[in-house]
């Protein structure tokens, strides 16, 4: 195994795509872990398609740079966001029909683009990122993303965690309460935006996601959730490219979105909070029931 692990760090590709991935896990998990404790999984889904139009036309006006597919990005992502909590407090709809209706509609324009963009657009590298060709302004890109979202969530994480937990108290004791939704909305943007360049528009959101609700069957306490997720993100990357680099013709972003799958399905099944826990309990429970349910019998 070590002789590996020394086979792929003589490559400079392989170094560059360990270093990016482990900076990427310790920015996504604080953001995927609050996604699920607040039931927005589905809307970092629809946040990652509602950047896509912004990337296209930022490629299509400045080509394959860092810095086009960013600011387009950006402000697809973060128009998307401020039109959803615009009609979500001004009309009737609640903010996941806005968000639903926005993102499909930015999605619409994205492929439109895409499709008159041509054969241009290297349509693999856009679905699925080139995490194993990663250049020193990706690398300066996800970088930079970690550092504001750590910091930022040094900043953020009293009120997130009461806005999560209590939100009529929080709206009570705050003047601005949206600003803190969409100072969080804004970090998931940054972050799926890191993450495009290296595992693309359909895998962004997984790394997010699974390692965050992997932990969520291993810890009942925010804390525990927030380290655990960064450990499943980092082991899902770290194996994931492993698994691409013995398979050469398996592309790395799935692979990596694929392991944190499978260790899904294993704190699903195992996890103390899973279904493993739950039979766990109910095999203790089960004596007991039995036991009281005969001394009532016979009290009867």
């Amino acid at each position: 195994m070590f002789e590996l692990f020394a086979e792929m760090w003589s490559f400079a590709f392989m170094r560059r795509a360990f270093v990016t991935t482990t900076v990427l896990s310790a920015s996504v998990a604080p953001v995927g872990a609050f996604l699920i404790l607040r039931r927005l999984s589905l809307a970092g889904e629809a946040m990652a398609h509602a950047i896509t139009p912004g990337v296209v036309i930022g490629f299509v006006v400045a080509g394959l740079s860092v810095f086009s597919l960013l600011i387009g990005g950006l402000i697809a992502g973060v128009g998307v966001a401020a039109l959803t909590a615009l009609l979500a407090r001004n009309t009737i709809l609640r903010s996941d029909a806005s968000l639903a209706s926005l993102y499909l509609i930015a999605l619409a324009i994205g492929i439109f683009i895409l499709s008159a963009a041509g054969s241009a657009v290297p349509l693999k590298s856009f679905l699925f990122g080139s995490i194993l060709g990663i250049d020193d302004a990706s690398l300066v890109l996800v970088g930079a993303v970690a550092t504001v979202t750590l910091i930022s969530f040094a900043y953020l994480l009293r009120p997130l965690i009461i806005s999560t937990c209590d939100p009529v108290f929080f709206e009570a004791q705050t003047r601005r309460p949206w600003l803190i939704e969409q100072a969080f909305m804004l970090l998931l943007v940054l972050n799926l935006l890191a993450a495009f360049k290296t595992l693309g528009t359909l895998m962004a959101v997984g790394l997010m996601i699974l390692p965050a609700t992997s932990a969520r069957y291993w810890s009942s306490t925010i804390t525990g959730q927030l380290f655990l997720g960064f450990a499943f993100a980092l082991a899902s990357c770290w194996v994931g490219l492993t698994l691409s680099y013995l398979l050469p013709d398996t592309p790395s972003g799935p692979a990596i979105v694929l392991t944190a799958g499978g260790f899904f399905a294993l704190s699903a099944l195992l996890g103390p909070l899973g279904l493993g826990g739950r039979l766990t309990r109910f095999s203790r429970k089960s004596p007991q029931a039995l036991q009281t349910h005969s001394t009532k019998e016979k009290t009867q």
